[in-house]
């Protein structure tokens, strides 16, 4: 283990593990092969501490067959370094029912073999998975729904996960979202299955409820639901809260929330309480007349309230708007 540079307390406990000779001959092919392959002394002790069954296995059988996979599908040196890094165990997966299927789904749906890379550095365990019985007929039933193959690679990207259930699972989900007056014509369609995805009945139910209190009609919950359905991704607390905030400045009624749902969807601390703070200490001193629209004002980006409502009054509002974490990162008041 000495020759690989280890840490000492890395190399004493990869030592341990062991337990003959013959083990001890097999680790040193594996690791003497993974540095002539462009693995460094900390990137193979990284590998050893989530994958430690990588010193037996047969490097003729199991390790090289996959790294001459990889080379002929195109991916460099480092490429192949990152991928193995970010999910060892896809080096005993096998080459033909799952490595070689897998590269060649990702190739054709992604176009090409930097951005099946690029994807594979943070998915790695796609090259485990059954592609053919998951993914793509998962993809085949969100085209039938309308889905573009732009949103689909998109979705791959951001939600791996969720793009590999079961596809029964998925087309419930989707068959959900469409009876809950989703639009399949709309970008918005797949967000709808994300969030019917993440939420049971009975939440679901709960957001609604919490929607009706504060005036929401059954359309307005509609219309939420099918133009900006991340909305109910949000808590019942935080809408609970977010009311109560805002209603307390005296300034805007209900209906302002009614009118601008992703108003639910700011940060309360960040957002909304150091600009109510400030707005009500520039009014106390007659700096102000009028507060702004209630859109403008939780749509209005930090630098753009700072330079409207800060800036000009700085010595009487600087300091509390900082303190209060109105801003989201340094700037010269």
């Amino acid at each position: 283990m000495q020759k690989y540079n280890f840490h000492p307390k890395a190399a004493s406990r990869f030592a341990s593990a062991l337990t003959s000779l013959k083990t001890l001959k097999n680790s040193s092919l594996v690791l003497s092969f993974l540095k002539e392959s462009g693995f460094s002394a900390s990137q193979m002790e990284k590998i050893l501490k989530s994958w430690p069954e990588l010193l037996s296995v047969n490097l003729e059988n199991i390790v090289k067959p996959k790294i001459k996979i990889f080379q002929e599908f195109g991916f460099s040196a480092n490429d192949i370094v990152d991928i193995i890094l970010k999910e060892p165990s896809v080096l005993h997966s096998s080459a033909n029912k799952r490595f070689i299927p897998s590269l060649t789904v990702l190739r054709g749906l992604l176009g090409s073999t930097a951005e099946v890379a690029k994807f594979l550095k943070i998915s790695g365990w796609y090259l485990k998975s059954d592609l053919d019985s998951s993914l793509l007929p998962n993809i085949k039933l969100l085209h039938n729904y309308g889905i573009p193959m732009k949103k689909i690679n998109w979705l791959m990207r951001y939600f791996p996960r969720f793009i590999l259930q079961n596809p029964k699972t998925m087309k419930k989900l989707v068959e959900k979202a469409d009876r809950l007056g989703a639009d399949r014509s709309s970008k918005m369609f797949i967000h709808a299955v994300l969030i019917v995805s993440s939420l049971s009945n009975e939440t679901l139910e709960l957001k609604k409820k919490t929607f009706r209190d504060m005036g929401f009609s059954e359309d307005d919950i509609l219309r939420v639901f099918r133009t900006q359905p991340y909305v109910f991704a949000t808590s019942e607390r935080k809408i609970r809260k977010i009311k109560e905030v805002v209603l307390a400045t005296g300034k805007y009624d209900l209906s302002c929330i009614v009118n601008n749902p992703t108003a639910v969807t700011r940060s309360i601390e960040k957002r909304y309480k150091p600009r109510f703070q400030v707005l009500e200490i520039l009014e106390g001193k007659n700096l102000i007349t009028n507060w702004p629209g209630f859109p403008t004002l939780f749509k209005m980006t930090d630098k753009n309230f700072f330079e409207k409502f800060v800036r000009p009054y700085s010595d009487e509002v600087g300091e509390v708007f900082v303190a209060k974490g109105g801003l989201s990162g340094k700037r010269q008041v």
